[in-house]
């Protein structure tokens, strides 16, 4: 449970904490938000976010509307004003539930005290059955206090896992006739896999079919990126070229620029697989339809492979011209990798951050340029190990996020690689790091700017917009809650500072100064092209 407490909540805190839930303060109720939808993504379970009544149930919206766009579960529990009250102008009085539907999957007062299991046995069931979304429970301060007699409770079962549905026989059957007629298939690998824990089966999958892959920015490691198959090198050529793409667990929206032109073929044939019926044929016409659990059906297909001797042979034209743009695209960013010019641009640091990651790190990644050229220079081996700013791209994700998979993943290596803009969403939460000794490493990309800066702030007219103060020190941020801290200039000292910070028995930043006019290597399509 991860919250601000205060009225009317602080005894669900308490008595949560009795119960032997892990209970976070924290300083925002964005960032709680965040945590909580974090950890359950993680976990596989939703995790709780308790937030006051009024303003804190306001704050705590930015996260439901978060989750709802990433398909992940938590519950946002809301302290109110008392029933007896409503209407009349009580202390923080809001129309919180009204207001939290739109955002979730289910919104619900407690209307009695004797109902509170009902209601929650109903929140948790709804946020992990189906797609999994976030819900909202209203918890009014006269409910909160209310007393009721044991035999008078309604008592519930503990919800179990989700039940695991299959697709129909014939689909399978037909999804794998069609990949046997494309002469340029492609696979897309989303989030939604990692979520159904479909890592085994997908790599069964793939190694049977020797099927060319590429993973969405959190399908990464569901598959490893260094697996021979991963295209993600030539992800513009690939999904512009392929004939046929199969989508597992991932969506036709702007992420996969709709799965229109001129980013993918003009008549591409699609298999797609989705939890969701009502995903299905949005945006392109879909051929075979593949609706279940992500981790059934994969295990479908190969099963059903069984009575068929195929795979994608190895000397295909398409294989060649997606080698060699993979060899193009690392070609272009070598001489970037290789600048030791000061101050350094993303791909130098990029270097040594990624020669230095532990193989089973969460990696958090947050910012404009920080996130989009961190998604292809930080490699992942293992699923359900990169977060970002996701489906809804909200900026002020990462502290919230390091602390969720800290708190989940004590052994793990929770790594964070921020912008400068970034940091400033949630960079108090550093107090909150700090006070639970929870050991996040956090780099901070400090270019002066959202999305790039000026390198000294003009004294002769206005600031402009998006310019921050160049070399801001946040490492002394991290310093003043009792951190460690390095302040990163010359490329030579990056790695050192980075081996420090990790060796640091504790939350440790690094702060890098990057040239304001750095930016990612010329992209065949703008930002945003369908």
């Amino acid at each position: 449970m991860f919250g601000i407490v205060g009225f009317p909540v602080i005894g669900v805190a308490g008595a949560a904490q009795k119960a032997g839930i892990t209970y976070i303060g924290m300083r925002n109720e964005q960032s709680a938000s965040y945590a909580a939808q974090a950890a359950g993504y993680l976990t596989g379970r939703p995790q709780a976010c308790l937030v006051v009544s009024g303003p804190g149930v306001i704050h705590g919206l930015a996260g439901l509307a978060n989750a709802e766009k990433n398909c992940w579960p938590m519950i946002l529990i809301g302290g109110a004003s008392p029933v007896y009250q409503n209407g009349m102008g009580a202390f923080q009085e809001e129309r919180q539930v009204a207001l939290a539907e739109p955002y979730c999957k289910y919104a619900h007062a407690v209307e009695h005290v004797a109902r509170i299991p009902y209601y929650v046995e109903q929140a948790v069931r709804t946020s992990i059955y189906g797609r999994p979304g976030p819900v909202y429970l209203d918890m009014p301060d006269d409910i909160i206090r209310g007393e009721v007699e044991e035999e008078h409770v309604q008592e519930v079962t503990r919800v179990g896992e989700p039940p695991r549905s299959q697709a129909n026989p014939e689909d399978i059957e037909a999804a794998l006739s069609a990949l046997e007629s494309a002469e340029r298939p492609l696979v897309i690998v989303g989030k939604g896999m990692a979520w159904s824990r479909a890592e085994q089966e997908i790599g069964e999958f793939i190694e049977r079919t020797q099927l060319p892959f590429l993973a969405s920015p959190m399908g990464k490691g569901v598959l490893p990126d260094d697996n021979p198959l991963s295209v993600g090198a030539a992800r513009s050529h690939a999904l512009r070229e392929a004939d046929l793409v199969f989508l597992m667990g991932a969506r036709f929206n702007w992420i996969m620029h709709f799965g229109l032109p001129p980013r993918f073929a003009k008549n591409v044939r699609v298999i797609q697989l989705d939890i969701s019926p009502e995903e299905i044929g949005t945006n392109v016409p879909t051929e075979v339809a593949l609706v279940g659990d992500g981790k059934a059906i994969v295990g479908q297909l190969n099963s059903a492979l069984n009575n068929r001797q195929w795979f994608y042979p190895a000397d295909t034209d398409w294989r060649a011209a997606l080698k060699e743009k993979a060899d193009e695209n690392l070609a272009a960013v070598q001489p970037m990798m290789q600048d030791e010019s000061r101050p350094m641009n993303y791909y130098r640091a990029y270097r040594d951050i990624q020669e230095w990651l532990p193989k089973d790190a969460i990696i958090i990644g947050e910012g404009a340029n920080t996130m989009d050229i961190g998604r292809t220079q930080m490699q992942n081996t293992l699923a359900r190990h990169r977060l970002d700013a996701g489906t809804y791209g909200t900026m002020g994700i990462g502290l919230g996020f390091m602390i969720g998979a800290a708190v989940c993943n004590p052994d793990k290596p929770i790594i964070g690689v921020q912008g400068d803009s970034a940091f400033g969403f949630s960079g108090m939460e550093l107090e909150t790091i700090n006070r639970y000794k929870l050991p996040i490493k956090l780099i901070v990309l400090n270019n002066g700017g959202i999305g790039g800066g000026m390198g000294e702030l003009p004294t002769d007219r206005p600031i402009p917009a998006p310019i921050l103060t160049p070399g801001a020190h946040y490492e002394k941020v991290m310093e003043a809650f009792g951190g460690k801290g390095f302040y990163v200039e010359d490329p030579a000292d990056l790695r050192p500072a980075l081996d420090e910070a990790m060796a640091h028995d504790g939350p440790a930043l690094v702060n890098v100064l990057i040239h304001p006019k750095a930016g990612r290597k010329p992209q065949k399509f703008g930002w945003l092209t369908t």
